[in-house]
């Protein structure tokens, strides 16, 4: 009954956060309409469809823009804890090559230089990713749409929840979306966290994946000619999860707590906003 295409995050509605020249191929990176309704073209007639694109939350014109090109969209938005979610968050940039500095705790203190341009990995595609705070203006962000939108229009979700019942959340959604919310669900473990052992030896791996400079093009010159791309995807993927990376290292207590400080007012916010009590959920009332 919902169609998703097969590429995730198409960033068509937030284009002020794509970066210039990092053009990705036409299916992963849609510039036009045409090009956009295209990843749709596979769906019926009687079924609703959608995208998953977390930047949109990010963006400043996601929600207008949308809104235009249809004003009965339905959004759906899920909010972690500030301090658990941005950790996440830096060890996804680190895998997607955005970020460079392994130490959670130095890239956070990175932020104030790199919004003065400073301080940003040579490579890296998205930089506006690294200023880690703007994730998490969690009042800021769903404003936006329900100003285009109205309540009915947005279901905000919280990441606990979908974890502690994870069916019922996803039952939840179904019902939100209007379709038959009675089908069997199974739950899996998508996306797990891993850590990156070290950022040189990953974007060595990618830089001979992608052939980028002399030696990494002829590197993948001979490879092309020896195995099939199916292959090197596969011999990509090994050498990525036995060899670059790691199991998460566990929190550092103390930089976790400075942040949940910083954010306190950010949660307090967004707990009167949605009328829910996510400050004890979160933990922020036993901070010190």
């Amino acid at each position: 009954q919902i169609y998703m295409p097969e590429v995730k995050e198409t960033w068509y509605f937030a284009s002020e956060l794509r970066s210039p020249g990092q053009r990705r191929r036409l299916a992963e990176r849609p510039e036009t309409l045409e090009e956009y309704l295209s990843l749709f073209a596979a769906a019926r007639a009687d079924q609703r469809v959608g995208e998953n694109s977390p930047a949109y939350l990010l963006s400043s014109t996601a929600a207008r823009r949308i809104g235009e090109a249809q004003p009965e969209a339905r959004i759906i938005a899920i909010l972690r804890e500030p301090a658990s979610f941005l950790q996440s968050f830096h060890l996804q940039c680190l895998r997607n090559h955005v970020e460079t500095e392994k130490s959670f705790d130095k890239a956070i203190s990175l932020e104030a230089d790199r919004r003065e341009g400073r301080s940003i990995p040579r490579h890296s595609a998205r930089p506006h990713e690294l200023l880690y705070s703007n994730h998490v203006r969690y009042v800021e962000q769903l404003q936006s749409y329900h100003a285009v939108f109205g309540p009915e229009r947005v279901l905000v979700l919280i990441y606990d929840d979908f974890r502690a019942d994870n069916e019922g959340t996803v039952r939840r959604v179904l019902d939100f979306l209007g379709v038959d919310d009675s089908a069997p669900i199974d739950v899996l473990e998508a996306n797990p966290s891993y850590r990156v052992r070290s950022p040189q030896l990953h974007e060595l791996v990618r830089s001979v994946y992608l052939g980028r400079g002399p030696l990494s093009r002829t590197v993948k010159a001979g490879m092309t000619s020896l195995t099939s791309r199916e292959l090197r995807r596969k011999l990509l993927r090994l050498t990525l999860r036995n060899v670059v990376y790691g199991q998460p290292q566990s929190e550092d207590g103390s930089v976790m707590r400075e942040l949940r400080r910083r954010f306190k007012g950010e949660v307090v916010a967004i707990s009167e906003y949605l009328d829910r009590d996510l400050v004890s959920l979160w933990g922020y009332d036993q901070l010190d």
